[in-house]
């Protein structure tokens, strides 16, 4: 059975995500397209919420 690589949209708010712990800036996002940058940014908000609180360091 062929794996099925993950949704476009789901990368890219799991690299926001991963920008955001690592603290970069949201001016960093590669994205172009509206939806993927969308997504993007929401991941790296969620991530800058989670290191505000103090989940990590």
């Amino acid at each position: 059975m062929k794996r099925q690589k993950r949704d476009r949209l789901e990368r890219a708010q799991a690299q926001g995500y991963k920008a955001g712990i690592n603290g970069r800036s949201s001016e960093e996002c590669p994205y172009q397209s509206p939806d993927a940058r969308t997504n993007w940014l929401g991941g790296w908000r969620e991530a800058r919420e989670e290191r505000q609180t103090g989940l990590y360091k």
